[in-house]
């Protein structure tokens, strides 16, 4: 679709929608793709799934300017440019009311799903202006549209992630840089099955069967499903979207 010889960078890029989407994007015949994550151990694993010539590993960490600054560094140096900037690196933090929500995770949720994003665009966008122009993905979800109790953090984290592509998107837009953002509704990924367990402890598949009832399609997504819409935002096919947001969540926002 359109993305034939360009350059990815994939933060979050060992988890479910990570790999996924760098395999679909290598299928597609990208020159290349930065697979970026936190976890060592997660990037193990997931070299042993995707082995392929043109990929790059990175660990790093996306909520501190060094780590930014790293896998930015590796990309250019490994493929010479970047066209297309996925920022879906994000943490679910902890499932408790307003009242009883540990600071620490808090800001920990903040630094990653926000600050990651903020400094991914940072850095990125003198790479993606060098290649004259590219575009920006942000995984957001449907908690950035809406408010959900007991997880206060992330959804400030993905409402604030609308906030930064906006802006991105006219900061952008002269450099000829796209910037929008992705919102999933559940996804059946690690992720969730983490949400899940906190909302429901010892019961997930009766939390994961309620949260299915609030899905007209009735199932969750699959990193599948979240990896064709970044293709499609990734491609040519989409050269005059920017600024905007994508929901692919079964009808559960409609």
């Amino acid at each position: 679709m359109d993305v034939k010889d360009k350059v990815a960078v994939i933060t979050g890029g060992a988890g479910g929608i990570g790999l996924a989407t760098a395999r679909l994007f290598l299928e597609q015949g990208v020159r290349g793709v930065a697979v970026v994550d936190f976890s060592e151990e997660g990037l193990q694993l997931a070299k042993k799934e995707l082995t392929d010539s043109r990929v790059i590993w990175v660990q790093a960490d996306v909520s501190v300017a060094s780590g930014v600054q790293k896998y930015m560094k590796e990309t250019e140096e490994a493929f010479g440019r970047l066209d297309i900037l996925f920022l879906n690196a994000g943490v679910e933090g902890v499932v408790r009311p307003m009242v009883d929500y540990p600071e620490d995770v808090f800001d920990q949720v903040i630094a990653v799903n926000v600050k990651g994003v903020w400094l991914g665009m940072k850095y990125g966008f003198p790479l993606l202006e060098r290649s004259g122009g590219g575009s920006v993905i942000i995984t957001s979800s449907v908690a950035g549209l809406g408010g959900t109790p007991a997880v206060s953090a992330y959804v400030a984290s993905k409402h604030a992630t609308i906030g930064l592509m906006r802006t991105g998107a006219l900061e952008g837009a002269p450099h000829k840089i796209r910037v929008n953002t992705i919102h999933p509704s559940p996804v059946d990924n690690r992720m969730m099955r983490s949400l899940e367990e906190g909302f429901a402890p010892g019961q997930g598949a009766a939390a994961k069967e309620n949260f299915t009832k609030m899905i007209p399609l009735g199932r969750y997504g699959t990193n599948e499903d979240i990896a064709q819409l970044a293709l499609f935002l990734a491609s040519d096919k989409s050269s005059f979207i920017t600024g905007a947001t994508y929901v692919v969540d079964g009808g559960m926002k409609a």
